[in-house]
């Protein structure tokens, strides 16, 4: 089981993504038109760069769903390797067969 904060502070993230998308979407746009006078974009820019830095799509991390653990993450079911053999083996993942031999 992950710590607490930590899942905690990726909900923060993902709230904090959610909140501000469009706002960045809309800066994003204005500095990457060309036609748009320099001034602008620069201006665009440190807008952006005054925006939280954990409402940028890029720090978000993928936890899985039942224990926050954060890697080997299989994005399909959202669930870690460890969750997802657990879960196979009392057979509630359908299609999933552990194997043994």
């Amino acid at each position: 089981m992950a710590k607490k904060s930590m899942v905690e502070r990726e909900k923060k993230r993902q709230r904090l993504v959610k909140q501000y998308a469009a706002q960045r979407a809309a800066l994003k746009a204005i500095i990457s038109d060309e036609s748009k006078p320099m001034e602008e974009r620069f201006r665009a820019s440190l807008k952006l760069a005054k925006l939280p830095r954990n409402s940028s799509a890029t720090r978000l991390h993928n936890r899985c769903q039942l224990t926050g653990r954060p890697h080997a993450y299989y994005r399909k079911l959202k669930l870690s390797r460890i969750a997802m053999r657990e879960l196979g083996s009392a057979g509630q993942i359908p299609g999933l067969v552990k194997s043994s031999w």
